[in-house]
């Protein structure tokens, strides 16, 4: 068995390489040369296009404009129906509708079309497909954007795109007193219609240009099948290969749990749990959405050299993302300074309990910033940073957003947008809720409305409302007691210390408080 593995693995061993080498040399090869064959084609097929196009232009400039000027009698006017005026000659509408007709008359890959809902009385209507009826929305919503679809099948494939067609000031001068015009109240800027230009391409008289790499592919299987008959022969050496595999699962193991840095636990464990599919899709939840920012932080960074500036603010992140963790929260994103947190997906206790979760968060990380800034002192960041966070409760979309290649897990929604809205009106160090958030955690907090505030996307107005006390389980919490003057640094977490050292600080403390009385009496006595 010894001798035969050896010497199935010293012929393998020979005719892979050569394999290999053939695969490889061939391979550019055989690409260079349909390449070459395919641009070839595809030149002298758009070269053939353009001189059609040209043709028909020229010939219709020839025969619809020069012709009509050299025939007038008298004066040349312009007109849409310059074909019923004598001595007429076409707008550069009509114009760019009677070009379209002639260039998609002939059965050539390109089509051109000037089109509109909104044509002159008595010109042949244009019936708009869909696509079409919806380049003219969109381009009337946003003329600045990019109007392109691609349909047909494997084998045969259409790209349109359409360009909006604007009004000037001569266009709108005559459309809104021409007889003939639907409408008349044009404004400079208007989207009247589109301009579409089709390009039909079928694959299929392309894959002839490809026989070289077919070629290639016909001897690249013949290969593989030879491979594959030896290999078989070579399975109780396969075998021994288990301990590798073993191993190398180990290590895919160690890189997943690095990829889980990168993802929200709960995200990371619906994943690799098959509970949540890795494709782009989305879908609509009601989520409380926490947003926090720190005040000021650009002036706190001009005073910071970069690498101290780092420092903070991954003590400042980690810090945080344990919190948000303890409390089940999801992490959506970093970006500066800016935190953004969210509760209701992939895993919820209801929209009230996820909302109540949001709102001890968010008081714990404003708890932590105390014990955080004394820190931070003690390295010597003089300012304090103070936190301002904004909570809201609605319908976001949910879900992986992106492309095939990338994607992010993340929200998308009006709803977001508030709560940053939120976060900004709300004084530094505190918590501003959305009256949404605060109808469903009235019962924690003591809160004051705030001027309504009116965002784009949503149509009511929000009553914002700034926390100013807490009840319940949450007043109850243990205080952070923290003081900075000349000669006194006291920092005090009621929560940290530990039960044994309770009576040696209270002696500390009291010894210091003797000491401040006898200071204050020999200060009066002279």
């Amino acid at each position: 068995m010894d001798e035969r593995a050896s010497y199935q693995q010293r012929v393998m061993g020979p005719l892979l390489i050569v394999t290999v080498i053939l695969g490889v040399l061939g391979l550019p090869v055989a690409v260079w040369l349909d390449l070459r064959l395919l641009s070839e084609r595809v030149l002298r097929m758009q070269a053939s296009e353009a001189s059609r196009i040209i043709d028909d232009m020229r010939s219709y400039y020839g025969s619809d404009v020069v012709g009509r000027v050299l025939q007038s009698p008298g004066q040349v006017t312009v007109t849409h129906n310059y074909h019923d005026v004598p001595g007429a000659i076409p707008i550069p509408a009509t114009l760019s509708i009677e070009l379209g007709k002639r260039i998609s008359a002939h059965d050539g890959s390109v089509k051109y079309h000037f089109v509109s809902d909104m044509p002159f009385k008595g010109r042949e209507p244009h019936r708009l497909d869909d696509f079409e009826k919806d380049a003219i929305a969109r381009l009337r919503a946003n003329p600045q954007q990019t109007i392109v679809e691609v349909s047909g099948t494997i084998l045969d494939k259409i790209v349109r795109t359409a360009a909006p067609v604007t009004m000037g000031p001569v266009c709108v001068s005559c459309h809104n007193t021409h007889p003939d015009s639907p409408k008349t109240d044009w404004k400079v800027g208007d989207v009247r219609g589109i301009q579409e230009i089709s390009v039909n391409q079928p694959i299929f008289a392309n894959v002839s240009s490809f026989k070289y790499s077919l070629i290639y592919l016909s001897l690249a299987s013949m290969a593989g099948l030879a491979c594959i008959f030896l290999q078989r022969r070579q399975e109780k050496l396969i075998r021994g290969m288990n301990q590798e595999l073993t191993e190398a699962n180990d290590f895919l193991a160690g890189i997943s749990m690095k990829l889980a840095k990168y993802l929200s636990p709960q995200v990371y464990k619906s994943i690799f749990s098959g509970q949540k599919d890795v494709a782009i899709a989305t879908e609509r939840k009601k989520l409380t959405i926490f947003f926090s920012d720190i005040k000021d932080f650009t002036a706190i960074s001009d005073r910071l050299q970069p690498e101290d500036l780092t420092e903070l603010l991954n003590d400042y992140f980690t810090e945080m993302s344990a919190i948000a963790l303890r409390h089940g929260a999801t992490i959506d994103k970093f970006f500066g300074d800016a935190i953004l947190i969210f509760f209701g997906d992939p895993d919820t206790k209801g929209v009230e309990e996820d909302a109540r979760a949001c709102l001890r968060m968010a008081v714990d990380m404003q708890q932590h910033m105390e014990h955080l800034n004394a820190i931070w002192r003690k390295r010597g960041i003089e300012t304090p940073m103070c936190v301002r966070m904004g909570i809201n409760t609605g319908f976001c979309n949910v879900g992986n957003f992106g492309s095939n290649d990338r994607m992010a897990y993340t929200i998308i929604g009006a709803e977001a947008n508030l709560a940053a809205r939120l976060q900004a009106i709300a004084e530094p160090g505190g918590i501003c809720l959305s009256y949404e958030t605060y109808a469903l955690v009235r019962d924690m907090v003591r809160a004051r409305p705030l001027e309504p505030i009116v965002m784009k996307g949503i149509k009511r107005e929000v009553v914002p409302y700034a926390v100013e006390g807490l009840l319940g389980e949450l007043a109850q919490r243990p205080q952070v007691i923290i003081e900075h003057v000349t000669g006194l640094d006291l920092f005090l977490d009621l929560d940290a210390i530990k039960q044994g050292e309770v009576e040696r600080a209270r002696r500390r403390l009291s010894e210091a408080l003797a000491a401040l009385e006898k200071s204050r009496l020999t200060a009066q006595a002279s």
